[in-house]
């Protein structure tokens, strides 16, 4: 009785020992898994425990503390970075102060000290900005700036053209006086250094002391100088570096310019070649008549032979296309390009008109056409492109199948062809322009010359002569015939340009150099060959001695 009594006693117990012990691993438990950091999540209570409700309220209450504490930290940083924006906003503008945008910079002639104070301090900033303290990372072997050497004759330059020369002395004006201008400044500065010092005897310094001389330009800097002079012992030399920073960017006119009724008159002097002037057609009916519309065209033809010809090509054009804009004007006497050119400007009897001295083998677009009046302006400026003149087609292409579609040809590469800087021909200018200047020299007969002078006579008269190579005016090649009958200068002039429309050096070279690599070529065939039939041999006996 008793022994059950007390088991009866002791069973409670147990269940309750049991009860506190699976609790307290239950919670030990929860406090092992919870992931810690700082963003430590807190373990939930079970639903069904008894404190569930008391748990809930905890986490809430400390995830909102935790809120709260993360949105003051938030407030903080944003009062940092606004008191740090502020102090970057007040050094710029200081900075802006002391060298302001170039843009910014206004001649005020109420403070004319000011003026001059922001103006030196861009100028001192390009030079900062240049490298003549310290080099620039660069990208690639081809965006170094390379310089350019002089002495007190001559000018070595990479760029040349077809125009210029690796050696030459300096025609433009621009340039001499720009070189003659730093030797001398760099001579005043050695002497003014010299008198500076404080003893008796000082050195003068003359242009005859200069050496040698580097320069390059930064088109958005500057030009950098270095010169060098011969010093007091023959291994002493003296050494001034000169800057010259570009000023700023200021506005000199905004306009507007309505092309919509200026028309453009396209003379063309022509003598036989029928075929050409059919293909000058097809370019001119889709870009002069199609595309564009405000365009006339004057034929100047020379003699009798193909002239019925030419005359139906026009005659087409008219019909299929409802063109009436052009003029057909026939000379009986030999054929002088300068002459036709003029016969053709003067024939012209309406208001002032664009005119456009185009040849037979020259392919224009539309675009072209736009520039030719955005270019020129009477009694202002006349317009003397440089167009892109063709390759030999058969050498470019004939390592393919066939030869591309003239239209596919026309692309500007230096594989395919070559800025035409030693031509003149091409020109648009006004007719009152043409005339006021006197027209070609009318003594010149056959070709080439004719253009050079006139183009002199602009160069020597106060319009603008804008200079430039144009994207959409292309010379075609045709085989060029010397003739006879040329003077010695003409001859030259004609076979000089003959060879330059061939192809490139690297092409002509290929064709110079076609034994000597064909027979590399035939060597090579053989090597491999005789390497092929080596190999297969050793095959053979390797597989022999197997069996």
């Amino acid at each position: 009785m008793m022994l059950r009594r007390g088991f009866l006693v002791f069973v409670p117990r147990l269940v309750g020992l049991l009860v506190v012990a699976f609790c307290s691993l239950s919670i030990v438990y929860m406090l092992a898994c919870t992931p810690k950091g700082d963003t430590e999540q807190l373990a939930l209570p079970r639903v069904h425990s008894p404190t569930a409700k008391e748990g809930y309220e905890a986490i809430l209450q400390e995830q909102e503390e935790e809120h709260r504490n993360y949105i003051i930290s938030l407030k903080k940083q944003i009062a940092q970075l606004k008191a740090e924006l502020q102090g970057k906003s007040e050094q710029l503008k200081s900075m802006q102060d002391q060298n302001p945008n170039p843009l910014d910079i206004r001649l005020d002639h109420s403070n004319p000290e000011k003026a001059q104070v922001n103006l030196l301090a861009f100028l001192r900033a390009q030079i900062d900005k240049a490298e003549v303290h310290s080099g620039v990372k660069l990208s690639t072997e081809y965006a170094a700036v390379p310089f350019e050497s002089f002495t007190l004759q001559k000018v070595y330059q990479l760029e040349t053209g077809l125009t210029r020369h690796p050696e030459e002395k300096p025609v433009r004006k621009d340039k001499r006086d720009e070189l003659v201008e730093v030797i001398e400044l760099a001579v005043g500065n050695l002497n003014s250094l010299e008198g500076d010092s404080n003893t008796k005897k000082h050195r003068v310094y003359t242009t005859s002391d200069f050496v040698e001389g580097i320069y390059r330009t930064e088109k958005d800097k500057g030009t950098l100088y270095e010169l060098t002079f011969k010093g007091d012992t023959k291994h002493q030399f003296k050494k001034v570096v000169l800057f010259r920073p570009f000023g700023p960017v200021m506005k000199v006119k905004n306009e507007n310019v309505n092309m919509a009724d200026t028309l453009i008159n396209v003379i063309v002097p022509l003598a036989r070649r029928a075929s050409k002037f059919r293909q000058f057609m097809q370019n001119f009916r889709e870009m002069g008549i199609q595309q564009d519309g405000r365009i006339h065209l004057t034929v100047v033809y020379f003699g009798r032979e193909q002239v019925n010809e030419v005359k139906s090509i026009l005659e087409n054009t008219s019909k299929s296309t409802n063109f009436k804009n052009f003029t057909f004007i026939q000379l009986n006497e030999e054929f002088s390009r300068g002459k036709g050119l003029d016969v053709g400007a003067r024939a012209w009897k309406g208001s002032n008109v664009v005119l456009f001295f185009c040849d037979v083998d020259i392919y224009f677009t539309a675009e072209f056409l736009n520039s030719c009046r955005l270019n020129t302006q009477p009694g202002k400026k006349v317009f003397y492109p440089v167009l892109f003149s063709q390759y030999n087609p058969s050498i470019i292409y004939g390592h393919q199948d066939s030869i591309p579609s003239l239209e596919q040809q026309l692309i500007i590469k230096k594989e395919t062809g070559f800025w035409r800087d030693f031509g003149f021909g091409m020109t648009c200018q006004y007719r009152s322009d043409f005339i006021n200047i006197g027209g070609f020299d009318l003594d010149i007969k056959g070709w080439g010359g004719e253009d050079v002078h006139l183009y002199r006579k602009y160069l020597h008269s106060n319009l603008i002569v804008i200079r430039t190579p144009v994207r959409g005016l292309f010379h075609l090649w045709h085989e060029k015939q010397c003739l006879d009958e040329l003077t010695p200068e003409q001859y030259k002039m004609c076979m000089q340009s003959k060879a330059m429309n061939e192809a490139s050096h690297g092409q002509l070279g290929m064709l110079v150099f076609r034994q000597e690599i064909e027979t590399h070529l035939h060597r090579q065939k053989l090597s491999s060959k005789k390497t092929l039939s080596e190999k297969f041999a050793n095959k053979r006996w390797v597989k022999t001695e197997r069996e």
